[in-house]
């Protein structure tokens, strides 16, 4: 299966090399794609730097923004795979031979963050906890870990998702769809660290998230 990872990127001058070098020893470097979604600290240059596609927005969108237009790209050069991954250290790139080995068969591979592993931040535990229970209310989709950004769909799927989000609340439109339009997913266990505490989704993001779960239920 010819994948692309997408990696939306803003202000990771610090960790992007690192990911990069981790994730070119389980994908082709070509069918890496950084998108540097308004970084003003030469993530953009860090990137190149290391030999990978970079996509550059000249302000910040926003997560669902920066994952959109590396989607479209990896799409149009022929995806027939599309692996989400995070540039601030959190996902494990060896994770990414497993999620493709998963995706045989199934339209989408969502993981879930092993509690004993992952510290979360309380404000996180709480808020992902609600929206999960959300998600499994309106749309009937148990999913663990609703806002964990690593996943994987095949291009058929992107296909049928018609990603509209640009901010955070992008995770939960990929879950919330994948129920609505009943599109066959799998789940795998990863390891995260939490590198910043206070970094991804706010309260008010949340409050967005659950308002837009609203929407997505009615809206055709």
């Amino acid at each position: 299966m010819d994948f692309y990872v997408i990696i939306p990127a803003h202000d990771e001058s610090r960790n992007i090399g690192s990911v990069i070098d981790k994730t070119k020893m389980f994908a082709t470097a070509g069918n890496i794609v950084v998108v540097d979604d308004g970084s003003r600290d030469g993530t953009a240059a860090e990137a190149a730097r290391h030999g990978v596609t970079v996509l550059r927005h000249t302000i910040n969108l926003g997560k669902g923004g920066a994952l959109k237009t590396g989607c479209l790209y990896a799409y149009k050069k022929g995806a027939e795979a599309l692996v989400f991954m995070d540039s601030d250290g959190q996902h494990d790139p060896e994770d990414i031979p497993r999620i493709i080995q998963a995706l045989q068969g199934n339209d989408i591979v969502f993981t879930y963050r092993e509690r004993k592993t992952a510290v979360m931040p309380l404000v996180k535990k709480i808020g992902n906890t609600f929206i999960d229970a959300a998600m499994r209310l309106l749309f009937n989709i148990n999913v663990t870990d609703t806002q964990c950004g690593y996943k994987a769909m095949t291009r058929a799927a992107y296909e049928k998702l018609k990603l509209a989000s640009n901010d955070y609340g992008i995770e939960s439109e990929i879950v919330a769809k994948t129920g609505k339009y009943r599109l066959k997913f799998t789940q795998l266990p990863i390891k995260t660290v939490y590198a910043d505490r206070y970094k991804g989704t706010t309260v008010f993001d949340g409050v967005s998230i659950v308002l837009k779960l609203l929407w997505w239920k009615i809206a055709r």
